[in-house]
């Protein structure tokens, strides 16, 4: 057990000083040093309470995800009761007060039209759970009402949904470890560490990039559309960015409620300049189900108007000179390259599909954090400081072996961290404190065994070997059960309580790497050289 040959040796130095190598980056930034920007620097990220950052909660409308319930149901049903067989003719439907109503035209269709609606009725799964109950009234009118449940699981739906592409739009702006967790039921927090000016982040997460392409009613009267009259089957949408002239109403257009396509088809999304005027536009591409959608679309309706929808207000209405066929477009309006960039990342992203409302916000300066972080250097310095006097006093030579591997142990935890690309939050400092009281535990145990075995008249060399034999059944079995509490931590934990699972879990393999093999190897080769007949530990 205190055999180490050439290659083993020059393996564990390599790797020791390899990890402790990748830590210089990250104690140069916190010392105030400059890196060589020559040489690779591997940084640890500094949480939210120690690098400073926005916080923002966001909260989702819980209302708006049952009326898309209901539109979405509608045209689900249209759509299947026309591809019945007969197909079953309904006059208008109505979507008021939360349920969906329609009346059948052919009263003797009932159960054909219950038959044919009633697979949209089931939740998906395998617990029989009904998301819609149906009732039949004045002999053929269909009245389908949401049940809890099925809002429920929608609400939640929703909020999973949104929490993707929170992250995915935060990780396009360059940001590391951001903290995107859910608070009750319809909430999303948001911590993202240096970044001191909220507002952009504001305007990217509160932005649900809901990208709609209608066909525009032209048929519809001007004069209804500023009284607010809605022709069947159209709905009425404002421009974007179109301020109202002399005290008038903004100017609106009708397009048709139901058809068009969705940007949910969308798999990719650049800010790019239009060639003629140089202004700031959006190009999209389509996957090949929306190019080819897309195309029908233009293609039946060449010389008509359609418009480009965002979020509720139309940017562009222009007309169809000719069917589009390449699966990609232009999204022009009054953008800048800023929003323009803006609206790219989040049409990358994805569509939130509910509206999120910023309900807090604060920023955290870097002041508190920079505080943190001085006390606990003081903490760890002088936790350091007094368990290196213990040991040395303690074990004499065998302690400054445990107080050497200390210090590579610490300085292997912050390499690994900054190889991994981890963040280090204020309970992350405090997972150092704990490391550097609980990385000589094993020293401890293995010095007290050796004591034990030269009790008991073994020569130095078979009691130093029994000592690290024995003592480290008892230390792999310890550290085995704190890497099982620290990946649950990590596992169910969110936020501080995961910054300090990492420390943990980290510190834990490097204090046995440190605090077994490397000093078993100094003091294998010290008893080669030195040859000594007693030993005083």
């Amino acid at each position: 057990m205190l055999e180490f040959s050439l290659w083993k040796k020059i393996w564990l130095w390599g790797l020791t000083l390899a990890l402790c190598v990748c830590a210089l980056p990250s104690l140069f930034s916190v010392s105030g040093l400059s890196w060589p920007a020559a040489l690779p620097d591997p940084k640890i990220n500094l949480g939210l309470d120690l690098a400073g950052g926005s916080h923002i909660l966001l909260e989702a409308d819980e209302k708006q995800v049952a009326q898309q319930r209901i539109e979405a149901m509608d045209e689900s049903v249209r759509t299947r009761l026309k591809q019945a067989t007969p197909a079953i003719q309904i006059g208008d439907v109505s979507s008021a007060n939360g349920h969906l109503t329609f009346m059948l035209k052919d009263p003797g269709q009932v159960d054909a039209a219950r038959e044919a609606i009633l697979p949209l009725t089931s939740g998906a799964g395998l617990t029989g759970q009904r998301d819609w109950d149906i009732q039949v009234q004045n002999g053929s009118q269909f009245v389908l009402t949401p049940t809890k449940e099925g809002v429920d699981q929608a609400i939640s739906a929703a909020m999973d949904t949104a929490i993707e592409v929170v992250r995915k739009r935060i990780d396009a702006l360059g940001t590391r470890e951001p903290t995107i967790i859910r608070q009750g039921q319809n909430r999303i927090v948001v911590q993202v560490p240096g970044l001191q000016d909220p507002q952009a982040l504001k305007s990217l997460l509160g932005q649900t990039a809901k990208l709609e392409f209608k066909m525009v009613d032209d048929a519809a009267s001007p004069a209804d559309i500023v009284a607010g009259i809605v022709p069947p089957g159209d709905e009425i949408l404002p421009y974007a960015d179109a301020p109202a002239a002399g005290g008038a109403a903004a100017p609106k257009i009708a397009v048709k409620r139901l058809g068009g396509i969705k940007g949910d088809q969308l798999t990719d999304a650049k800010q790019g300049f239009e060639h003629t005027s140089n202004q700031p536009v959006v190009s999209i591409t389509f996957n090949q189900a929306g190019g080819e959608k897309f195309a029908q679309l233009t293609s039946q309706n060449v010389g008509k108007r359609f418009a480009i929808i965002l979020d509720g207000k139309v940017l562009s209405a222009p007309s169809i000179n000719e069917p589009i066929l390449g699966g990609s477009a232009q999204i022009s309006g009054s953008f800048s390259v800023q929003s323009a960039t803006q609206l790219a990342i989040a049409l990358r992203s994805g569509a939130l599909p509910v509206d999120l409302t910023v309900i807090e916000e604060r920023t955290v300066g870097p002041d508190l954090g920079a505080d943190s972080i001085r006390k606990g250097l003081i903490a760890m310095t002088i936790g350091s400081l007094l368990v290196v006097a213990l040991m040395v006093l303690t074990y004499g030579r065998f302690g400054i072996y445990a107080t050497i591997a200390l210090v590579f142990n610490v300085l292997m935890i912050l390499g690994i961290m900054a190889l991994m690309g981890t963040t280090l939050t204020l309970p992350g400092i405090g997972g150092f404190v704990l490391t550097i009281g609980a990385a000589v535990d094993a020293n401890v145990l293995i010095y007290e065994r050796m004591r034990e075995e030269r009790k008991k008249g073994r020569r130095v060399v078979s009691a130093v070997e029994n000592g690290y034999k024995e003592a480290s059944r008892a230390i792999y079995d310890a550290n085995v059960t704190n890497a099982i509490a620290g990946l649950l931590l990590f596992a169910f934990g969110s936020g501080p309580v995961r910054g300090f699972a990492v420390v943990l879990i980290i510190g834990l393999f490097t204090s046995v790497f440190t605090g077994v093999t490397l000093t078993r190897m100094w003091v294998a080769d010290w008893l080669r050289r030195a040859r000594p007949t007693e030993l005083n530990v």
